[in-house]
């Protein structure tokens, strides 16, 4: 029997939505504060996935200014209509407000059009269904009309849309508030008819460790749904934090051109206690229905690492290179910048075969655009490495690598001016305090810099081009400075190069000829 591994779109990959388009699956997930937003991947066997792009690709339609860590693009939703995708999702500012809107492209590889922005549409984690009769309708959550019971208590709401005219039409329905009394943050809401019912499928009992799938039904669109008594249909809540896969939740189901059922959902890896460095992915799971019901995975009713396949001829991409050359005319999808950039400040035509970054003032520890671009660790075991060439001209410039959760809680292995002394040092970010963990005189503008974790023990390493051998720079810091359980919010681990002339201005740049990154697991 061919079975697949799980998750299967390993690091910050959360919030899955997937459809099918005849014999081809698409997926899309959050991004946050990341730019571009929204990534997008095809797939033919729902297990192997290539990205195809992202849905927001320009400024025009993904403004990240100044958005704090884990703000910025929440839940996104695919749908599929007439020959026409659409992605809907919420924009969450800094102060939480919610401002929900919705992107088309004919093909799914863009380009997208710029966001029909929805008013009076509150609250996060928007979706379309298109109905038998023409109709489509929004749903999402928000706080319910009569009041809260108690904190995070939320309605999930539908209310028809025109399209045609970007606005919510009618009256707005309450359509249900969760299965468990008492439980928070119902969100995540997805709308299916199938057979002679509607099936409204949600997350509810917070991102965390109480995470939870629960559906409800009913013979309308707008209610009233009664909740399955099998409730929760997915959750790991009750395994204990010792379990491997820990805050299963926010559904998707999709059904094959062979009448087979998966859903897909998030969850994240442990390592190293109740540790989650590489945020919250994407995983898979088979679904049968009983009764009119979904039954999650049969006869275990968990997520598993390992799981049969579905039945669908296994078709695998091209893996990814585990070096990038910076050889292309653009960068790798896998690339990403820390909220919208702005200015010239890198380029792959200034060196031909390099990635130049050249310095900005602003620092990773600013909620600002820094000169950063960083790929997600998707493992838990890992190397990575890069080769760069760097003279700093002034006290305070800096260039290197950066291990990232967020601006308060993070790594950066630099090549900098100390006191008039070329040194490589390693600086440890942690509650917004910084302390520095080595530094050795390097007085090379060329240097090749590697950081190894092996689990929760993560080392860095140096040598020139002309060396064979790594040298010891500083071995088993302490990963967990990169979960989201001690840094907070929804993001995972990235890992990317980086520069700064730290507030001063500066026409300083440093030059990578490559960067490179595989598991070890």
């Amino acid at each position: 029997m061919r079975t697949f591994r799980n998750p299967v779109l390993p690091g910050f990959y959360p919030d899955p939505s997937a459809i099918r388009v005849g014999e081809d699956y698409y997926l899309v997930t959050s991004s946050f504060e990341f730019f571009p937003g929204v990534p997008i991947f095809h797939s033919k066997d729902l297990v192997n996935w290539r990205q195809l792009g992202h849905v927001l690709d320009r400024p025009s339609q993904l403004n990240l200014d100044h958005t704090i860590p884990s703000m910025g693009i929440w839940a996104p939703t695919l749908r599929y209509h007439e020959g026409v995708f659409y992605m809907i999702t919420t924009y969450v500012d800094n102060d939480k407000n919610q401002h929900n809107f919705y992107v088309t492209a004919t093909d799914p590889a863009g380009d997208w059009s710029d966001p029909v922005w929805l008013e009076d549409a509150p609250g996060i984690d928007s979706s379309l269904f298109f109905d038998d009769d023409g109709k489509v309708y929004y749903t999402g959550n928000r706080v319910p009309p009569e009041g809260q019971d108690y904190p995070k208590h939320m309605d999930i709401w539908l209310q028809e849309i025109d399209l045609s005219q970007g606005r919510l039409i009618g009256p707005k329905h309450s359509i249900w508030q969760g299965a468990l009394k008492g439980a928070h943050a119902q969100e995540g809401p997805h709308i299916y008819k199938i057979g002679a019912w509607y099936y409204v499928l949600i997350a509810e009992g917070g991102t965390g460790h109480t995470h939870a799938i629960t559906i409800a039904r009913s013979k309308s669109v707008t209610g009233p749904y009664e909740g399955h008594k099998a409730n929760p249909i997915l959750t790991h809540r009750h395994l204990g934090r010792a379990y491997p896969i820990v805050n299963v939740g926010h559904g998707e189901l999709v059904e094959t051109q062979h009448g087979d059922w998966w859903m897909f959902c998030l969850a994240s890896r442990t390592c190293g206690g109740y540790y989650r460095n590489l945020g919250r992915e994407t995983f898979l799971t088979p679904v049968i229905w009983e009764n009119e019901w979904p039954v999650v995975n049969p006869g275990k009713g968990v997520l598993e690492l390992e799981t049969p396949a579905p039945d669908l001829p296994e078709t695998r991409w091209p893996e990814l290179p585990a070096r990038d050359e910076f050889t292309g005319s653009e960068l790798a999808l896998i690339w990403n910048f820390l909220r919208t950039p702005r200015g010239e400040f890198w380029s792959l035509t200034e060196k031909p075969g390099f990635l130049r970054l050249h310095l900005k003032a602003e620092r990773l520890s600013e909620i600002a655009n820094p000169s950063f671009i960083g790929r997600r660790q998707q493992h838990l075991s890992f190397r990575a490495a890069a080769d760069m060439t760097f003279r700093p001209a002034a006290e305070g410039e800096v260039a290197g690598l950066v291990l990232l959760q967020n601006a308060d809680y993070h790594f950066r292995y630099e090549s900098g001016l100390e006191a008039g002394q070329r040194v490589l040092q390693l600086i440890q970010r942690k509650g917004g305090s910084e302390q520095l963990l080595a530094s050795v005189p390097y007085p090379q503008d060329q240097v090749q810099l590697k950081v190894e974790a092996r689990g929760q023990e993560y080392s860095f390493y140096y040598r020139s081009s002309e060396a064979a051998k790594w040298t010891a720079f500083f071995e088993q810091a302490d990963g967990r400075v990169l979960s989201t359980d001690l840094a907070g919010g929804f993001t995972g681990a990235y890992i990317g190069m980086y520069t700064s002339s730290q507030g001063a201005e500066s026409e300083s740049y440093a030059d990578f000829d490559w960067f490179s990154y595989e598991g070890l697991e």
